[in-house]
């Protein structure tokens, strides 16, 4: 009795219980910095300029690519090219929690992020160092 309820256990775990991937094309869709949360909201002008300097950021598309092999590649999409420009290889640990980003030459630790979240088609990074710098991605296909 007690292995057929172990192997019915295994069953659910494994229908019900799929861990959400990291290893997908995400485009990044919004970037927020510790700039954006000093300035606030005091001055109507302000707010104007940061809406003009979020807007241009959004005219070339960023995405990251995160592969089997815990290695990635970052690049910008331009829009009238079929190939990309801008690519940046390196290697990644992600344990779930933390999101780890290495150098390819020295396999040195360049970059932590706290995953906030990583659900369906979003993913929301936070900066280790400076939580106020946040970066929401979408899932590509």
């Amino acid at each position: 009795m007690k292995p057929l309820a172990a192997v019915l256990f295994l069953l659910l775990i494994c229908t019900f219980g799929k861990a959400q991937s990291l290893i997908g094309r995400w485009q990044l869709t919004k970037q927020t910095s510790c700039l954006d949360d000093k300035m606030g909201s005091e001055d109507e002008s302000i707010q104007e300029l940061i809406d003009e300097k979020s807007g241009m950021s959004a005219a070339t598309p960023q995405v990251i690519e995160f592969k089997k092999d815990n290695s990635g590649e970052e690049n910008t999409r331009i829009l009238n090219k079929k190939k990309t420009s801008n690519n940046k290889s390196f290697l990644y640990k992600f344990d779930g929690a933390n999101l780890y980003i290495l150098d390819k030459k020295s396999r040195t630790l360049s970059e932590t992020y706290t995953v906030d979240r990583l659900e369906g088609e979003s993913l929301i990074l936070s900066n280790s160092g400076r939580a106020c710098e946040t970066k929401i991605f979408v899932r590509l296909k």
